[in-house]
């Protein structure tokens, strides 16, 4: 197998020989930018955008083709956003377990059947399922509309539905999910796969899900609260975050991490809970923000603070990197402008990532809309990133008092 591609997200390019095959489909997968060479053939220039993680190109009769994007942050530092987005009070007192490990998809494979470990180390849980089956003896209660459809009112057999306390539950067919998903992706380290296989095993029982079937429903609950860690995790690895798919001949298999969400989610669940010691609620996406009278451009700010009488008090949103769209190097001003405009708020607040964009604050012309700039220095420690959040979420307080004795 050849060398793997190691790129570093949102770095300069860097030339790569490739198969146009597959420089082909990186191009159309848009996992990153893949360009031919103008002047050499086979050559192509790679660059990494904002997905991070690992995926592997495999082409009939070559060999696959491994591409390998670093994060600019520590792995600990992302999991920490992971793990924090997914359950802010479950990852407040500590980061999830990454070990040593450098890269994204080892790091996630070692984290999960860690938290599977502890979640089935004292057994599989064990809850009540709805069965659904065809009989000779009535056992719970008879589906008479099924019955009539698929007997025609004969008495034998009996299309019968039973409460049945099984280990066969949601919340291990989730667990053996993640588990599967991980052993088919390239790239998980040896010790760490034997660890997975063992994990199956102890999950042999547990129905497997049918690729492409919709994920089981949990309920957070006091019996099921060992188990909440490794079923955020579970659910990441499994419902969306991969890339998987097949550009004919061709397959691309891997897990990447958008650093764009990952940022936004993390802003907008720390600022959350920030702002729940002073008052009001949060909506993450607001619904319900048009700019125009006739509520036909609908807008969805990343976070909207609503005081007393739901009045709107503040509005955030959440940039990974300063937005430079062609002939607009300050779309996201021009978005927080119309935020506030339409929720008629005199300030507004656009949260990056420290490094990613140039900080101030602005006052409208004609206006007297403020919007402020502000950065995130993600290679703290996590309590010295939740702090800043927290002096930002004060910073908002203070504003939304103003504007409220302002108008009193």
């Amino acid at each position: 197998m050849s060398d793997p591609i190691e790129l570093i997200e949102h770095a300069g390019p860097v030339p790569h020989r490739l198969p146009d095959a597959v420089g082909q489909a990186l191009a159309a997968s848009r996992i990153i930018d893949a360009a031919p060479d103008p002047y050499t053939a086979g050559m192509w220039t790679l660059r990494a955008n904002s997905k991070v993680g690992a995926v592997r190109v495999e082409v009939p009769g070559g060999e696959p083709v491994t591409v390998r994007i670093m994060p600019k942050v520590p792995i600990t530092r992302l999991f920490f956003l992971f793990g924090y987005s997914l359950d802010p009070r479950g990852w407040r007192d500590g980061e999830v377990d990454v070990a040593e490990h450098r890269e994204v998809l080892p790091a996630l494979a070692h984290a999960y059947e860690r938290q599977v470990d502890r979640a089935i180390c004292r057994g599989l849980l064990q809850g009540y399922r709805v069965t659904e089956e065809t009989a000779l003896v009535v056992r719970g209660r008879i589906r008479e509309a099924e019955q009539i459809r698929r007997r025609f009112g004969a008495a034998l057999p009996v299309e019968i539905a039973y409460d049945e306390f099984t280990t066969d539950i949601a919340e291990n067919q989730l667990l053996r999910a993640g588990v599967d998903r991980l052993l088919r992706l390239p790239g998980v380290p040896r010790d760490v796969r034997r660890r997975l296989l063992h994990q199956r095993t102890r999950l042999a029982d547990i129905t497997p899900l049918v690729r492409g079937q919709a994920l089981p429903k949990w309920h957070p609950s006091r019996l099921n609260a060992r188990y909440h860690p490794a079923l955020h995790l579970a659910r990441a690895i499994v419902d969306g975050a991969s890339a998987e798919h097949r550009s004919g001949a061709l397959r691309i298999a891997g897990f990447l991490f958008d650093m764009n969400k990952l940022f936004e989610d993390f802003v907008c669940i720390a600022l959350r809970e920030a702002l729940i010691p002073h008052g009001g609620r949060s909506r993450l996406q607001a619904p319900g923000v048009h700019l125009d009278e006739d509520d036909s451009v609908r807008m969805r700010p990343d976070l909207v603070w609503y005081g007393d009488r739901s009045r709107p008090i503040a509005v955030a949103d959440a940039k990974y990197k300063a937005e430079k769209v062609s002939g607009y190097p300050d779309a996201d001003l021009y978005q927080m402008l119309a935020y506030c405009t339409a929720l008629g708020l005199p300030e507004g607040h656009l949260i990056y990532a420290k490094g990613n964009a140039a900080l101030n604050s602005h006052q409208v012309r004609r206006a007297g809309t403020v919007l402020h700039q502000h950065a995130l220095d993600l290679n703290q420690e996590p309590g010295a990133l939740l702090a800043d959040v927290g002096e930002l979420a004060e910073r908002m307080a203070q504003g939304a008092a103003a504007q409220v004795s302002g108008h009193s």
